[in-house]
C-alpha cells in the first residue's frame, strides 16, 4: 500500500510541475501567414487582388473551423462567423485555410465581412465557437510592403526555445503552402544568392543543349557511317554489279555510261554478223538443191 501511495504522490507532483511549467505550446489553431496589401500576388475566386489570412491546421488529426470566429476587433470576437455546412471548413492535419479580408461575406465562407489596412497596424484573432476562447492571435505591423507576407517561418511554430513570438516578415509568400520548402537544394540556394538575375543557369542550361546536340550528332554520324561500310562489304561479297556501285566513288552518270559501253561490247562479240553471208556444211545423203520435192506442186491441204 505503500508502495502505491508513493508511486500515487509521485505522479501527482509530476502532473503538477507539468501544468507549472512556463514553456509555452504552440496552439492548435494557428493564425499562420497574412498579406495586408497584395498588388500583384495570388487572386481569389474572382480574379480579385485583396489581402488574406492563412489559418494553419496544427494538429495530427482533421479539425473543422465552421462556427468559429474570426476578428480584428478585441471587443468583438464575433466579428465574423465562420458559416456551417461547408465541407471546405474540414481542414485535414497540418494542412491550411485561406480567407479572403475583402470585406463581402456574401461571396462565400471563405471571404469575411472586414478588410485590413495595410496603413495601420492590424490585430487578428481566431475564437472558438463559444465565442469567448481565445484559439490564436496576432499582430501585423503597419507598413509591410506589397506583396509581402508577415507570419512564421515554419508552419504551426509560433514560439521560440524562451517562449518569444517569432512572427516576422516573410521572404517567400505561400498561400495555402508550407511556409518552409522542406529539404531545399542547397545549390539553388546559392544560385538565387549570387546569381539573381540568372544569367548563370541560362548559359549553363544553353551549354548543356548545344553539347548535347553536338554529341548526338557525332554519335549519329558515326553509325551512319559503320552502317554504309557494313553494307558496301556485303554487297562487295556479293560479286554483283552493285558491289561497284556501293564500293566506286564516282557518280550515277558515269557509272551509267561505263555500264552501257560494257553491254555494247559484250553484245558485238558473236560468230554471226547480220551483213555476212555464212555457208554451213550439211551433212545429208542428198543435195538439197535436187531435191524434186521442191519442184513438184504440193497438193492442197
Amino acid at each position: 500500500m505503500n508502495r502505491i501511495k508513493y508511486l500515487s504522490l509521485l505522479m501527482l507532483a509530476l502532473l503538477f510541475l507539468a501544468a507549472c511549467s512556463g514553456e509555452k505550446k504552440n496552439p492548435k489553431w494557428l493564425i499562420n501567414e497574412v498579406m495586408t496589401n497584395n498588388q500583384n500576388n495570388f487572386t481569389d475566386d474572382f480574379g480579385q487582388h485583396n489581402p488574406w489570412i492563412e489559418i494553419y491546421n496544427n494538429t495530427s488529426r482533421t479539425q473543422n473551423l465552421a462556427g468559429m470566429f474570426l476578428t480584428t476587433d478585441r471587443n468583438n470576437p464575433k466579428m465574423y462567423p465562420i458559416p456551417l455546412g461547408d465541407v471546405l471548413t474540414q481542414i485535414k492535419p497540418h494542412q491550411h485555410a485561406l480567407f479572403w479580408a475583402d470585406g463581402e461575406p456574401f461571396h462565400g465562407t471563405f471571404h469575411t465581412n472586414f478588410k485590413l489596412d495595410p496603413e495601420k497596424e492590424n490585430y487578428i484573432a481566431l475564437y472558438d465557437v463559444d465565442g469567448k476562447t481565445l484559439l490564436d492571435e496576432i499582430v501585423i505591423p503597419a507598413g509591410i510592403p506589397a506583396d509581402k507576407t508577415y507570419g512564421y517561418t515554419v508552419d504551426g511554430f509560433k514560439y521560440d526555445e524562451n517562449g518569444n513570438v517569432v512572427a516576422q516578415q516573410l521572404e517567400r509568400v505561400t498561400p495555402s503552402s508550407n511556409n518552409e520548402v522542406v529539404g531545399e537544394n542547397p545549390k539553388l540556394v546559392y544560385l538565387k544568392e549570387h546569381d539573381a538575375e540568372g544569367v548563370t543557369i541560362t548559359l549553363t542550361s544553353m551549354l548543356v543543349v548545344f553539347l548535347g546536340l553536338i554529341l548526338l550528332y557525332i554519335v549519329f554520324r558515326f553509325i551512319g557511317n559503320t552502317a554504309k561500310n557494313l553494307s558496301q562489304q556485303k554487297a562487295a561479297k556479293s560479286g554483283k554489279l552493285a558491289a561497284v556501285r556501293a564500293q566506286s566513288q564516282l557518280s550515277g552518270e558515269v557509272l551509267a555510261a561505263i555500264s552501257a559501253a560494257i553491254a555494247e561490247l559484250t553484245e558485238a562479240e558473236h560468230d554471226i554478223e547480220s551483213t555476212i553471208l555464212t555457208i554451213n556444211q550439211v551433212k545429208r545423203n542428198y543435195s538439197p538443191w535436187s531435191s524434186k520435192i521442191y519442184n513438184l506442186r504440193q497438193l492442197p491441204k
